[in-house]
């Protein structure tokens, strides 16, 4: 499979091990890394799971508490962006501990698709906070030979 993820510039790589060579250096934890800047692109990073059939790629993000028109899909120059944001929780009893471990802000995952990607047949769809992307394969037109005339 030749789907690779865009490194994000706001943050340091961080090395994961050999879990996945198409997810190696991405931070899964869901909160900006501690040298993130303050204007960052993104709040968060949501787990992807990226898949291979023999007709498509299937991309499975995990987005729990967002809405779907909350969710943008976009495809340009070969690059498949999902962005988004998540509104936090509020309480006003302020009196009480709490403790917020799901992250909540912008979000925003990049994949440069390989040349076999359909980017005019894409199609997402959100069910119960699972973002699933269907990405049609094409045939990878052959090598043809150009004759060279003579000037």
């Amino acid at each position: 499979m030749n789907v690779r993820r865009f490194e994000q510039r706001y943050r340091p790589a961080r090395s994961l091990g050999l879990l996945n060579q198409l997810l190696q250096d991405a931070d899964f934890d869901g909160t900006p890394a501690a040298s993130a800047e303050p204007d960052s692109i993104a709040d968060w990073v949501p787990a992807v799971d990226i898949r291979e059939k023999s007709d498509c790629f299937i991309l499975t993000a995990d987005l729990p508490g967002v809405d779907p028109e909350n969710i943008e899909v976009t495809m340009d120059d070969g690059v498949l962006t999902i962005q988004g944001g998540r509104a936090s929780e509020t309480s006003e009893d302020q009196h009480n501990y709490q403790r917020y471990e799901r992250a909540n802000g912008k979000f925003l995952r990049r994949f440069s698709l390989p040349d076999t990607a359909d980017g005019e047949s894409i199609s997402a769809e959100s069910r119960l906070g699972v973002l699933a992307v269907s990405i049609p394969k094409q045939e990878k037109p052959e090598a043809r030979k150009i004759p060279v005339k003579p000037a």
